[in-house]
């Protein structure tokens, strides 16, 4: 569904983010974007949506294509109509907003009455606390409700492929994993495709189909979420599983092991 292939981004004319960055994300599947703080996950998912010039950010090389198509270059209103839609780090709800109004205008791009109304109704069924919420206003949600939203409004879009940056950031655990367990049912029974950023290893392996780890703007290692999880260097820098942590500024220092580079 989704092919990139050595894309490089530059920031502000000089500073090089993505460094001939390839990766594919097959329909109907989660694929998770694992990394630490300041890999560019998140400036991938910029580049696939067309956002990057909000940051003074260009993808200079390479080619990002969706359903065969290239992409990268055309603006992101565009790119949102032809079915995708990223869920920003943060969350970014209209707080002025209820939570109806919120949901109502993830649909901003259909004119199908009767389709937009059975959408939000199934919103309301992944995500029961919204619908108890509906008339709040949305800036007084909890954090973790206001992920729910996020993910709500993406849905309304009827979006081929979500983009989902940090859906973990600032929630309590267990709420971390109710939302996780929820994007796995949505996958399931909507068929839709996710392309998920994520610091926290364990959660995003444990719904994904397929994995990428990034390191300084390029992957260094993909696999099935099972390979990834018993790769030891996985284990000692994400995992949590190999002793004494170590710095994730120091993985630029590291030797990889030769299996790492393919």
């Amino acid at each position: 569904m989704l092919s990139l292939k050595n894309v490089e981004v530059i920031y502000d004319d000089v500073i090089l983010v993505l460094k001939g960055l390839s990766l594919e994300v097959p329909e109907g599947k989660i694929v998770a974007l694992l990394g630490s703080n300041g890999a560019g996950k998140s400036t991938t998912l910029k580049a696939i949506s067309g956002l990057l010039h909000t940051e003074e950010g260009e993808v200079t090389d390479g080619v990002i294509e969706f359903l065969g198509q290239k992409i990268n270059g055309i603006p992101p209103e565009q790119i949102v109509r032809r079915g995708i839609f990223q869920v920003m780090e943060g969350r970014r709800v209209f707080e002025d907003l209820t939570v109806e109004e919120n949901i109502v205008v993830g649909g901003y791009t259909r004119s199908d009455r009767a389709g937009l109304k059975r959408d939000m109704e199934m919103c309301y069924s992944y995500f029961p606390r919204l619908k108890e919420r509906r008339k709040k206003l949305s800036g007084y949600l909890s954090g973790g409700e206001q992920q729910m939203l996020a993910i709500s409004r993406a849905l309304m879009a009827r979006p081929k492929l979500i983009l989902l940056d940090e859906p973990s950031l600032g929630l309590a655990p267990l709420l971390v994993r109710e939302i996780f367990g929820i994007v796995k049912k949505i996958n399931e029974q909507e068929k839709t495709t996710f392309l998920l950023v994520e610091q926290n290893a364990n959660l995003a392996l444990a719904i994904a189909h397929y994995g990428y780890i990034m390191e300084n703007g390029r992957i260094v290692l993909d696999g099935d979420p099972e390979k990834l999880r018993s790769n030891e260097d996985v284990k000692e820098f994400y995992l949590g599983g190999g002793g004494e942590a170590k710095s994730y500024k120091n993985l630029k220092f590291y030797r990889r092991r030769k299996r790492w580079i393919s």
